[in-house]
C-alpha cells in the first residue's frame, strides 16, 4: 500500500498559458511527453463503495492498463493523504495486494457486482520540481473532462482543469509552500473535491450545497495547538467549500446568498477561535489573521445584511390592504435594487486568486505551527475551562452594560453570547453531552432573540435613511416597523432576565 500525499488546485483554463511560463514550472524538469489518460470508475448499480468512501478505477494510459483502489481521507486546503494500491490491469478484478482488511472485504464482497458509473478522459503534463529545501515533487496539470451516461441514455460532463502537486520526497509542508509561492502570482484555489466525487455528484445529478460548520472532534487527550489546528482546519473545509461551490456558479451576480453566508460564518467561526487559543498562539499570528479574516469576511457583509432584512423583516409582513400599497411597492423595490447592487458588489469581491490565497497561506501557517512547552504541558480541558469562563464572565459584564437597554450595548451582549456559544461548539466533546447540549441550546435562543432586537435596530436606522431620501417610503417603512414592534418590545423587556440564568447559573464545564 502506498500513502499518495498531494494538494490539488482548481484553475481557470484561461490561465494555464500563464501557469507553464511560470518561473518555477517553465524551470522544472519534464517527465516525458504530455499523456492522455483514460479512466473508468466501477462501484455496485446501489453505490455501495461509495457509501464506504472507497473508489475502484482502471486507467488506460497508451498501451498500459491499471487498476488503481483509493480510500478516502479527510483534505483540508487541498491537502490529502490517502491510501493507494496499484496493480496491473488483465481484465478482470484482482483485489489482492489490497491489504487493509475492512476494504479488501468490501471489495471481494461486491467484486462480481461492480459496474461501469462514470469515465474521466484527461491530459496530463508532468514535471519535476526539487526544491532547495531538497523535497522533489510531482507538478502534474489535468485537462479534460468527467463524463457520464446513465441508463436512460441522459449525457453530462462537467470539466477537469487542476493542478496537483504530488510528494516524491519531503514533507507536507513542502507542497504548501510550492503552491502559496505559485498563488502569489496566479488564481489558484484549493481543490479538496477529487475527480471520483466530482464523476458520483454527476451521475447522481447532485447540485451544489452550502458547507455548514462541523462538529468540533476534538480529544481530551490533544495537546492545545493540535486541537487549534483540527479545529481550524475544519473552519477552512466549510470556508473552502462554499467559496469554490459559489465561484463554480460562472455567474458572479447570481450566487445564492447561502454560500456568501456560510463563508462569512467560517470567518467569524476562525476569529472566534484564533481569540479563543489566543493564550496559546503566537500573538503576530493571532492578530494579523484576525485582522486578514474581518476584512475578507466584510468584502460580503452588505449583501449578507440586506439579505437579512428581506427574509426576516420585510417578507414576513402582511399588508392585508392596511399599508399604503403605492408605498410598499416603492419599498419592496427599493429592496430589491439594494440586493441586486450588494450582491453584484459580493460576486465582484469573490475572486478566486484572492480566496485561494488566503485559504493556502492560513493552511500553511497552521502547518507551521509550533507547540511550546507551555502549550505541551496544559491540560486541554482546563484550558478549555478557563477560557470559557473568561467568555462567560465577559457576556456578564455586557448583560450588565446593557441595564439600560440602549441600542448599541444589547449588540456588544449578543456578540459576547456569539463567542460564548462559538466556545461552548469548539470545547462541547470535553465535557458532559447532554448538560452541554441544553446549554448550548439556551444560548442559542439568547444570541437569536438578541439577534432580531439588532435586525430590527438597523432596519430602523436603514428605512429612516431610505425614507429621508424618498419621502414617498416613509408611510411604508413605518408600517414594517409597525409589524414587528409588538415583538420587538416583548423581547426587549425579558431578554436580560432570560440571559441571567446562562451567565451566573451552573454551567456544564
Amino acid at each position: 500500500m502506498n500513502h499518495e500525499i498531494e494538494l490539488k488546485l482548481a484553475l481557470p483554463r484561461r490561465t494555464l498559458a500563464a501557469l507553464r511560463r511560470h518561473p518555477l514550472v517553465a524551470a522544472a524538469e519534464k517527465c516525458g511527453n504530455a499523456v492522455t489518460l483514460d479512466n473508468t470508475y466501477y462501484d455496485t448499480p446501489r453505490l455501495q463503495l461509495k457509501a464506504r468512501k472507497v473508489a475502484v478505477r482502471t486507467r488506460r494510459q497508451g498501451r498500459q492498463m491499471l487498476q488503481t483502489v483509493k480510500c478516502a481521507a479527510v483534505s483540508s486546503g487541498g491537502l490529502s493523504q490517502r491510501p493507494e494500491w496499484e496493480t496491473p490491469w488483465t481484465g478482470g478484478f484482482d483485489f489482492s495486494a489490497v491489504d487493509d482488511p475492512a476494504t479488501a472485504r468490501l471489495l471481494e464482497r461486491h467484486r462480481d457486482e461492480l459496474v461501469p458509473v462514470f469515465t474521466t478522459r484527461f491530459r496530463r503534463e508532468t514535471r519535476r520540481i526539487v526544491t532547495h529545501e531538497g523535497a522533489s515533487i510531482l507538478l502534474m496539470i489535468d485537462t479534460g473532462a468527467v463524463h457520464v451516461r446513465t441508463a436512460e441514455g441522459i449525457e453530462r460532463e462537467t470539466e477537469i482543469c487542476e493542478l496537483e502537486l504530488e510528494l516524491e520526497r519531503g514533507r507536507a509542508q513542502d507542497l504548501l509552500d510550492l503552491a502559496c509561492t505559485l498563488a502569489r502570482d496566479l488564481p489558484l484555489m484549493p481543490a479538496d473535491v477529487s475527480k471520483a466525487e466530482r464523476g458520483y455528484r454527476l451521475f447522481l445529478d447532485t447540485p451544489l450545497a452550502p458547507v455548514r460548520a462541523e462538529a468540533s472532534a476534538i480529544e481530551p487527550g490533544q495537546n492545545v495547538i493540535a486541537a487549534f489546528r483540527g479545529l481550524a482546519l475544519a473552519c477552512v473545509r466549510q470556508w473552502q467549500g462554499n467559496a469554490a461551490a459559489a465561484l463554480a456558479h460562472g455567474d458572479p451576480h447570481g450566487i445564492h446568498p447561502d454560500f456568501i453566508h456560510q463563508l462569512r460564518v467560517s470567518q467569524r467561526r476562525l476569529r472566534a477561535l484564533l481569540k479563543l487559543f489566543a493564550p496559546a498562539l503566537p500573538e503576530r499570528f493571532a492578530g494579523e489573521w484576525n485582522t486578514t479574516l474581518r476584512e475578507n469576511a466584510n468584502r460580503f457583509g452588505a449583501a449578507r445584511d440586506l439579505d437579512v432584512f428581506h427574509t426576516e423583516l420585510l417578507a414576513p409582513v402582511r399588508p392585508e390592504g392596511l399599508a399604503d400599497g403605492a408605498a410598499m411597492a416603492a419599498l419592496l423595490d427599493a429592496v430589491q435594487q439594494a440586493r441586486t447592487a450588494a450582491r453584484n458588489f459580493a460576486g465582484d469581491q469573490l475572486d478566486m486568486a484572492t480566496q485561494g490565497r488566503l485559504l493556502l497561506d492560513f493552511t500553511a501557517a497552521l502547518h507551521r505551527l509550533q507547540v511550546s512547552s507551555l502549550a505541551e504541558a496544559a491540560d486541554l480541558r482546563s484550558f478549555a475551562r478557563l477560557r470559557l469562563s473568561r467568555l462567560r464572565r465577559r457576556a456578564r459584564r455586557s448583560a450588565e452594560a446593557a441595564a439600560n437597554l440602549e441600542p448599541s450595548r444589547l449588540h456588544a451582549l449578543r456578540i459576547a453570547f456569539k463567542q460564548l456559544r462559538y466556545g461552548v461548539e469548539f470545547f462541547a466533546p470535553l465535557f458532559p453531552e447532554r448538560a452541554t447540549a441544553r446549554y448550548l441550546e439556551r444560548v442559542v435562543q439568547a444570541q437569536t432573540a438578541l439577534g432580531f432586537l439588532q435586525d430590527v435596530d438597523i432596519a430602523h436606522q436603514r428605512l429612516s435613511e431610505w425614507s429621508r431620501a424618498n419621502p414617498a417610503l416613509a408611510p411604508a417603512a413605518a408600517f414594517v416597523l409597525g409589524w414587528h414592534a409588538p415583538r420587538y418590545a416583548r423581547l426587549r423587556r425579558r431578554v436580560l432576565a432570560e440571559c441571567a440564568p446562562l451567565l451566573r447559573g451552573r454551567k456544564p464545564w
